[in-house]
């Protein structure tokens, strides 16, 4: 009788243990995922400001582009701008 009261503590000291280990365990792999997601974070945030900083770039480019047309080409420039305002119009009566 005392030895299955002795196995039951046993047992149940061995569970609290392997418990102990598993919780241990897994606050060890939350604290990687943390870093992770802070790595990624990090990245993306990066990505992010190098696509702002091309597409600024391009806008930029693209609006000098435009101007420059303007001032090389300005009656053509005035009729493409009065045609596709025409056929907005049309469009937006439908």
């Amino acid at each position: 009788m005392v030895e299955k009261k002795l196995q039951a503590v046993r047992d149940t000291v061995e569970s609290e243990v392997e418990a102990s280990a598993a919780r241990v365990e897994l606050e060890a792999q939350i604290a990687e995922l943390r870093a992770e997601i802070a790595r990624l974070t990090d990245s993306v945030s990066a990505i992010g400001s190098g696509a702002k900083a091309v597409v600024q770039s391009e806008a930029e480019l693209m609006t000098e582009r435009v101007r420059e047309r303007v001032r090389e080409e300005p009656i053509s420039t005035l009729l493409t701008v009065a045609g596709v305002s025409f056929l907005f119009g049309l469009l937006s009566r439908r």
